[in-house]
């Protein structure tokens, strides 16, 4: 895992800003799908950490990712959140993870949120992604100004960077891929019959894709929930069957797309009674393709992580763009670096004036009763202007000061004998 040492000044009270998970480079889809995370563990981690008063917490749960970011007293505090919620152990997660700091879980949430760090490059349903995340954790108070703002930044950095450059050119989802994938090797592709088997985000966006690129009328739609499938097959003017007719529709089937969100296989052997081939592409984290389809002499099963690569293609554009794309998040994370690092020691100065100012009113009151004829609306004004200047001074000192801020704010806290508290 990467060492910790990113930069001190985003510290708080309750620890570093810390970014931790593991993704496709590293875990394979059965260990992701191990630390898979649903929408209801995704509340429950959260509420768990607010009952350990932690100060600020947000959880992403992709097909190829899954990853914490918060303020924590050490990484293991969230470590052992996730693997207490998930199926993986804490040794499994050492053997894959990445754990950054501060400045470097910043630099990480940038490239994540921006599609920058997409196992298909310029992939932006990520940040609609976080940002329901990142939702979710303002609804139970688990959301601090410092996350709050970073947020923001990355979502202004993807928006810029999907507008000022052409990163998102050509196939941008695994669902456009999955199309692809089917296009370039399925003959007579609009004369296939083809089952769509879950309409959660990945399967609408395939379906649509679907519909777009192939020109097929021969498909058909199954969810568990049958009232959903059918507004999808509403909108398109599709075909709507039982689950419980699951296994019929899967023997008329040429191509079968299983983008289901269960947490255990739900197609296996026993539901395959095959005269003809069958390409089944598995969408879903964790699988939900039994590996034994495969003892079916009629099926060639297709996991997403494959997918990937029917994109190459477009990907040397892509990274043509890669540069244009980093200096957007250079001057966009500049801007919020900044910003935070003031922030750290904003507590200090604010302490500082408010020394200077009780110093003040003590001297002002000492002179009023010594002096018959003191003026003590100048006297005001004067210390006042004083005050200020010091104060700036200070300020332009520490913000110059770079990676000597904190020791720096730390001796005028001791000088003046400040008690600043964090904001």
């Amino acid at each position: 895992m990467k060492a910790l040492n990113g930069k001190r000044h985003f510290s708080s009270q309750e620890g570093n800003f810390y970014a931790i998970g593991l993704n496709y480079k590293k875990a394979d889809a059965e260990i992701r799908g191990h630390f898979s995370i649903s929408e209801t563990a995704q509340e429950t981690i959260l509420k768990a950490a607010k009952d350990q008063d932690m100060e600020s917490l947000s959880v992403l749960s992709t097909c190829n990712r899954t990853e914490l970011y918060g303020f924590a007293s050490s990484p293991q505090q969230l470590i052992k959140l996730l693997c207490e919620h998930t199926h993986g152990t804490v040794e499994e997660f050492e053997k894959v993870a990445y754990i950054h700091i501060n400045e470097d879980a910043v630099a990480h949430l940038f490239k994540v949120g921006t599609g920058l760090d997409s196992q298909i490059l310029g992939d932006f349903e990520i940040i609609s992604q976080l940002r329901i995340g990142f939702k979710r954790s303002k609804k139970m108070g688990l959301l601090n100004a410092y996350m709050e703002r970073l947020v923001n930044a990355v979502i202004q950095a993807s928006k810029r960077i999907k507008n000022e450059t052409e990163i998102s050119t050509g196939a941008t989802s695994v669902s456009f891929a999955a199309v692809q994938y089917i296009m370039a090797r399925v003959p007579y592709v609009s004369e296939k019959n083809i089952l769509l088997f879950g309409i959660g985000k990945i399967g609408r966006n395939t379906c649509e894709n679907l519909i777009k690129h192939t020109k097929n009328e021969h498909i058909t739609l199954i969810n568990r929930t049958k009232v959903k499938a059918e507004e999808i097959a509403g909108k398109f003017n599709l075909v709507v069957r039982d689950y419980a007719n699951i296994q019929s529709e899967i023997a008329q089937a040429d191509i079968l797309i299983v983008a289901t969100g269960a947490q255990q296989p739900t197609i296996s052997k026993e539901l395959l009674y095959l005269k003809k081939p069958l390409l089944i592409l598995d969408l879903s984290i964790p699988k939900n393709v039994s590996e034994n389809v495969k003892e079916n002499e009629n099926v060639t099963l297709i996991h997403l992580d494959e997918l990937s690569k029917v994109t190459d293609a477009t990907l040397s554009h892509r990274q043509s763009q890669i540069p244009r794309a980093k200096k957007i998040i250079a001057e966009i994370s500049a801007e919020f670096n900044t910003w935070a690092k003031h922030r750290s020691f904003a507590p200090t100065l604010r302490a500082l004036k408010n020394k200077l100012s009780e110093i003040k009113e003590g001297e002002i009151d000492n002179q009023r009763r010594k002096l018959p004829d003191f003026n003590e609306e100048h006297a005001e004004i004067l210390s006042n202007r004083i005050i200020q200047k010091i104060t700036t001074q200070f300020a332009n000192h520490l913000k110059d000061a770079n990676g000597s801020a904190q020791e720096k704010a730390a001796l005028i806290r001791e000088v003046f004998q400040l008690n600043s508290s964090k904001e």
